[in-house]
């Protein structure tokens, strides 16, 4: 007989609390200054940021999907053009390609839920102009497989790691490989401000300076508009907390792992799973696991077992790819998309669990598979 826990998806008070009096300190300071527009605050955030990622160039954005906009303006992609992205992201990844006018043509993931790389290139036409990686939960494409379909056909990338951040793949980080790469620090991602945040990275020169004055409405450092733009900073107060989150991010992370290696010790051997790679399985990934996003073959009846027993669960965007919101207008098969769509389940996975927590949540499950 299991003693009931309740154990929410995500504990957003737990991003503050044990941090309080670090964080009201250091907000109070930030505060006390005036400081909140591209003050020092964020340019030491993003020369932090920039470090850690090895890039030349990173900018605090206002949010990921400004970053991806203009990531694939800075990248010529106009009106008319095609965007290879996958069906299996947020609608964030899609809409900055609408917004400039061009067509997104979604493609199929493969077993690891990420972007399909031969299936990409088979989208791959007379228009297509990019193509966006998306690197969902913690885990980056194969980016050797995209990065020589982008040489064979001439084909920017902008890369969508706003799931990604610290994700490796062949020791190179995930936001790293293409013309640019964009990030969101949403409250629930690894590293979270307390609000809306983003950033793009570059090591390109030419994109680092459209990019720069894009966001400030563009103007350049003698405030002269010299070409047009919006307004997407990163505000300064959670520049400032975002830099002091940095400084324990590889903590974060490796917590992350200890609890993915708990789930997959546990649940590995359970028939009707299909659980991600665990820590370690590839020795050219690195995986962050923002998420933790299993198949189940019972996912609907798992889901009511364990909410019946205090666990909350996710379906990522509400259990849909992109290609299923059907207001959109997008006529396209995805088989496989849809299949695994239909089983995708998402398991807490955050700091602020326990190993008491973790290892209910796998009794819970085996309970339920053992009734069965």
């Amino acid at each position: 007989m299991l003693t009931r826990r309740q154990i929410p998806f995500f504990n957003y008070p737990a991003l503050f609390a044990p941090e309080e009096q670090e964080l009201m300190t250091l907000l109070r300071d930030v505060l006390s200054r005036g400081a909140y527009i591209l003050q020092k605050d964020l340019k030491e955030f993003e020369a932090a940021l920039a470090k850690y990622l090895n890039v030349k160039h990173a900018f605090g954005m206002a949010d990921g999907t400004n970053a991806i906009t203009l990531a694939l303006r800075a990248a010529g992609v106009k009106a008319g053009d095609e965007v290879i992205v996958p069906s299996h992201t947020f609608i964030a990844s899609v809409y900055p390609i609408k917004a400039l006018g061009a067509m997104p043509v979604l493609v199929e993931c493969g077993d690891d839920h990420l972007m399909d790389a031969k299936a990409a290139e088979a989208a791959v036409t007379e228009r297509t102009t990019a193509i966006v990686p998306v690197h969902l939960n913690g885990r980056c494409c194969d980016m050797d497989a995209i990065q020589k379909i982008a040489t064979r056909h001439g084909l920017a990338i902008v890369e969508d790691a706003a799931q990604g951040l610290g994700a490796k793949f062949r020791d190179r980080f995930a936001g790293t490989f293409g013309v640019a790469g964009t990030f969101s620090f949403y409250p629930a991602k690894s590293l979270g401000c307390f609000g809306d945040g983003g950033a793009l990275v570059t090591n390109d020169d030419k994109v680092a300076e459209q990019v720069e004055l894009w966001r400030d409405h563009g103007r350049n450092k003698e405030g002269i508009v010299v070409d047009w733009g919006t307004n997407c900073r990163l505000d300064n107060v959670h520049a400032a907390v975002l830099n002091f989150k940095l400084k324990k991010f590889d903590a974060s992370v490796a917590r992350r792992r200890e609890i993915a290696g708990t789930y997959d010790r546990r649940l590995r051997k359970i028939d009707g799973l299909i659980l991600p790679p665990a820590p370690g399985a590839s020795p050219d990934h690195f995986d962050t696991f923002q998420n933790y996003e299993m198949q189940s073959l019972r996912r609907d009846e798992l889901r009511a077992y364990l909410e019946n027993h205090g666990v909350r669960t996710l379906l990522q965007w509400g259990g849909h790819a992109v290609h299923q919101f059907k207001n959109l207008g997008f006529n396209v098969s995805l088989p496989k998309t849809t299949l695994m769509t239909s089983r995708f389940i998402m398991l807490p996975m955050n700091t602020s669990l326990v190993d008491d927590d973790v290892n209910y949540i796998c009794d819970v499950i085996e309970q339920f598979h053992n009734k069965a």
